[in-house]
């Protein structure tokens, strides 16, 4: 399978994950955080991957920058869970997907929201 644009390998993604959740009960106590901007790009991709739900991992990569990163996943009935397709499972060999700008920097000043 072709690298598409935009994504990370699974072990970087697990790495980040990883970090987000060691440090997530101090990290806002010191760090503002109050969105990502997301590339049309990356939804599409993530999108036409034949997926039934697409999940959002929050992670800190090896620079500190904060990373939104999204999976497609497939829906099980029998066990009604949404499983992430990612390289090396059953459910599927897709790619992790690496939104990198975080608000701030990448913000919106005018909105109410931020």
């Amino acid at each position: 399978m072709s690298k598409k644009e935009n994504t990370i390998p699974l072990q970087d993604a697990e790495r980040y994950a990883a970090r987000w959740r060691g440090e997530e009960g101090t990290y806002n106590a010191h760090r503002e955080l109050h969105a990502f901007v997301i590339p049309k790009v990356d939804l599409l991709e993530v999108l036409t991957e034949q997926v039934d739900a697409v999940r959002g991992y929050l992670g800190v990569d090896d620079n500190g920058v904060e990373k939104l990163m999204f999976v497609g996943t497939k829906y099980d009935a029998a066990t009604n869970t949404y499983y992430d397709m990612l390289p090396g499972r059953s459910v599927g060999d897709n790619s992790v997907y690496d939104m990198t700008m975080p608000c701030p920097n990448a913000c919106d000043p005018s909105s109410p929201l931020n």
